[in-house]
């Protein structure tokens, strides 16, 4: 199926406004739907001085959307018995001065200065990552870990020397191999290839530029060095929604989707994960990331739950392109929605699991287990509809563990009379039984 034309022109409409309203040089942007990349543009020059336009293959640099492709490999690693999300960081950075966890590296929580101890932006010159870890202990603790969010480039700089100890290779290098490669980001990495944009800083009172200085970030790598385009950013949200499992495992990209904290603590609009920044929109939440460098701004969002999702580059200073790719994905999902799989006969449950299905009761709460797809599925009576199910897989004869939705993680068990016959069950210590009762 091709996209919509009224669709296309609504999309293309949006994104020269956008680089007409905010004096962009040049935005590029794309649409992905259900694993493809149905729609994308270029709008304005790449490079102003040669007069170069730019197209949807032009590199940008993404900033601190690298953080999503830093987290992917810790997460890697972790599946891979290397390291644990529990793990201090001296664990793994023998003397570090630091000792947060990997996990609040990870979810912006560890209290950790934002920017490197070098100074780097005012000299311009970024300590390589060997200088970081001898002089961490300059680095302050500004939060007590856990406290609250708080955005620290340098925890993603060392979470990049965990990458390089925990797996014996360059960072960049074990991106490349692990995480770019196989998912054919052929245009994304950590030096620019031609075409590639020139950033620049857009003068506020008159129709000219500036070109902005190139940063190489050192240590830094890790959080914000990488360059990509529009093509590459919708594969890589479309993994986010969607994993390939040879890559990594869905279960923990939905860890690396799953909130560890309120970013906006006034009206809860965003989160973060392992990570993912996570933007309400509405009603709908969109995983993905900003990113930010000199003479360039980036971002990609995708909405798991739609399968649609959007990213959008520009080579200015001086922009916020988030609006721009929510209202890609909010049109995309208006005017062409992903349909709905269909329903499917499944194959009759073994004579061991029918009797666990049907109408239980926890108190006075009435709930329906059912059997979908190798699972039992407990849902309550009444809840909306949006609010998941719980889904548990089956451990032993009489034992189950909820993977996913309410309960996550605990344990559901049998218990039988003499005959074998089920008397009730008992699911994260409470008594689940076929008729209501009392506690007492």
């Amino acid at each position: 199926m091709s996209l919509p034309e009224a669709l296309a022109a609504e999309l293309d409409l949006l994104v020269r406004r956008e680089q007409r309203d905010k004096r962009l040089p040049s935005v590029a942007a794309a649409v992905v739907r259900d694993g493809e990349t149905v729609w994308e543009t270029a709008v304005g020059a790449a490079d102003a001085g040669a007069g170069v336009e730019a197209t949807p293959d032009t590199q940008y640099r993404l900033g601190s959307i690298t953080k999503t492709f830093t987290a992917a490999a810790v997460m890697q690693l972790r599946d891979a018995g290397r390291l644990d999300l529990e793990d201090t960081l001296d664990r793994h950075v023998e003397g570090a001065a630091h000792r947060p966890t990997l996990r609040r590296l990870l979810s912006h929580t560890s209290g950790i200065q934002r920017e490197t101890q070098d100074d780097g932006w005012l000299s311009r010159r970024f300590a390589p990552a060997e200088e970081l870890v001898a002089t961490l202990a300059e680095a302050e603790l500004v939060l007590p870990p856990g406290a609250r969010f708080h955005y620290s480039n340098l925890a993603f700089a060392l979470l990049g020397v965990v990458v390089e100890r925990a797996s014996g290779e360059p960072y960049a290098e074990y991106v490349a191999r692990h995480l770019l490669e196989p998912l054919g980001l052929s245009r994304t990495g950590f030096a620019s290839e031609p075409p590639a944009a020139t950033g620049y800083y857009v003068h506020e009172y008159v129709e000219g530029v500036a070109v902005e200085a190139d940063v190489e970030t050192g240590g830094w790598i890790s959080a914000g060095q990488a360059w990509g385009t529009v093509r590459d950013l919708c594969r890589w949200a479309a993994f986010i929604a969607d994993p390939d499992e040879s890559v990594l495992a869905r279960a923990s990209v939905e860890e690396m989707r799953t909130v560890q904290t309120i970013d906006d603590h006034l009206r809860w609009t965003r989160g973060y994960g392992l990570g993912l920044s996570l933007n309400r929109d509405g009603e709908r939440i969109l995983a993905g990331h900003g990113g930010a460098m000199p003479g360039f701004i980036a971002g990609v969002l995708v909405s798991p739950e739609d399968r649609i999702g959007a990213a959008a580059l520009t080579n200015s200073s001086t922009a916020d392109v988030e609006r721009l790719v929510l209202n890609l994905v909010d049109r995309t999902v208006a005017a062409w929605p992903v349909p709905p799989a269909p329903w499917r006969v499944e194959e009759p449950p073994p004579d061991d699991v029918a009797p666990l299905l049907g109408t239980w009761w926890l108190e006075g709460s009435q709930m329906v287990i059912r059997r979908r797809e190798g699972k039992l599925e407990a849902r309550f009576i009444g809840i909306p509809e949006w609010k998941p199910s719980s889904m548990l897989e089956r451990e032993s004869e009489d034992t189950w563990r909820t993977v996913s939705g309410p309960e996550q993680g605990e344990r559901l068990r049998i218990e039988r009379d003499g005959a074998g016959e089920i008397v009730r069950l008992v699911w994260a210590g409470y008594p689940v039984t076929r008729a209501p009762r009392s506690f007492a």
